[in-house]
């Protein structure tokens, strides 16, 4: 790390209630957090740059919150035990991914109106909307599928298109909006690379060195893949043409997401770590932030416009073992480069 990043130039109040955060010289620092509370535990978070609003599966309801105060804006409720969210702003629509309920829920994006869901297979996790098939994805994984939906589909009585078998567990996937999307199989150490024209798996890439790959980002600029690995704990930068290993960087334990912004990607971990990796001479990568957070914070959004990152948590009991979060202590960090 260069010792000017981890020079604090001063204290920025977050809110009135809340304690002062320090802010990095020339790097990324926690800027505020957002105290939410309420019911429900926390996973893929995800912000609309378009509305400036944060969606925010809470296992049996969807909170939308402002993203720049935190402040609620609408509880979607229905879901048993939700994952993510995929905003379409050209449809209208938002989908929410229901592992429970083997469901997506589609709402309403101006009124948060539920206006009905499909059916899907068992464990419906990752989703995101990619613009080159102009389908929704969704990752099933105790079913080892990605299941492309229509975004304009019939709430009620419509259906999703035809599941791809990936040939292990997905856990998240990107998209490169061209016609390929890569799906992490968790379970396998690969990732899948899927045609989105024909819906055909076209190729299998190994994560070696990094195991159990979660986290799955891109740099569709220069085609490169940002992968978040458990076991060992590696963020690995693949070339997304050839499958190529272009470098493996130590990061925090949990890591359960990745994003990739204004040059740098980012993997966020259970630690209460944030890793930033950047491209510091042509074809080498360092890691040349590692951000305090806190405990838990191991999903996150990015803001691409404002280069502003979310990370949902919550205050934990200590104890033996894996910690319990504190009711109705849910937060957000949020994340900002000086």
């Amino acid at each position: 790390m260069n010792s000017r990043s981890i020079l604090v130039l001063g204290l920025l109040s977050a809110a009135a209630t809340q304690p002062s955060l320090p802010v990095f010289a020339d790097g990324y620092g926690v800027s505020q957090i957002f105290k939410v509370g309420g019911a429900g535990g926390m996973d893929y978070i995800t912000v609309d740059s378009q509305s400036h609003l944060l969606f925010v599966p809470r296992a049996t309801h969807t909170q939308v919150l402002d993203e720049a105060t935190g402040r609620l804006v609408a509880d979607i409720p229905g879901q048993k035990h939700n994952h993510g969210a995929a905003i379409v702003p050209s449809a209208g629509r938002g989908f929410i991914s229901d592992g429970d309920d083997q469901s997506v829920v589609i709402f309403d994006l101006k009124t948060y109106e539920v206006l009905g869901k499909v059916k899907t297979p068992e464990d419906s996790d990752g989703i995101i909307y990619d613009e080159g098939s102009g389908k929704v994805l969704l990752d099933c994984g105790d079913a080892g599928v990605m299941v492309p939906i229509a975004p304009d589909v019939d709430p009620k009585q419509g259906s999703a298109d035809p599941a791809v078998e990936l040939g292990g567990k997905p856990e998240f996937l990107a998209a490169d909006g061209k016609g390929r999307a890569y799906v992490n199989l968790e379970d396998k150490d690969q990732v899948a690379v899927v045609d989105t024209k024909t819906m055909k798996v076209v190729a299998h890439w190994p994560t070696a060195p990094g195991g159990s790959p979660v986290g799955m980002a891109m740099d569709r600029e220069n085609r490169r893949l940002y992968i978040g690995c458990r076991k060992p704990q590696k963020m690995i930068v693949m070339d997304a043409d050839s499958g190529k290993i272009l470098a493996d960087l130590p990061i925090g334990a949990g890591v359960d997401a990745t994003q990739f912004g204004g040059g740098d990607g980012f993997a966020s971990c259970r630690d209460g770590t944030l890793t930033v990796i950047r491209e510091t001479a042509p074809g080498t990568f360092s890691v040349v932030q590692t951000v305090q957070t806190k405990l838990g914070a191991k999903t996150m959004a990015l803001d691409h416009d404002t280069q502003t990152i979310y990370l949902p948590t919550a205050d934990f009991a200590s104890g033996s073992g894996r910690p319990a979060a504190k009711p109705d202590t849910f937060q957000v960090v949020v994340v900002k480069k000086s």
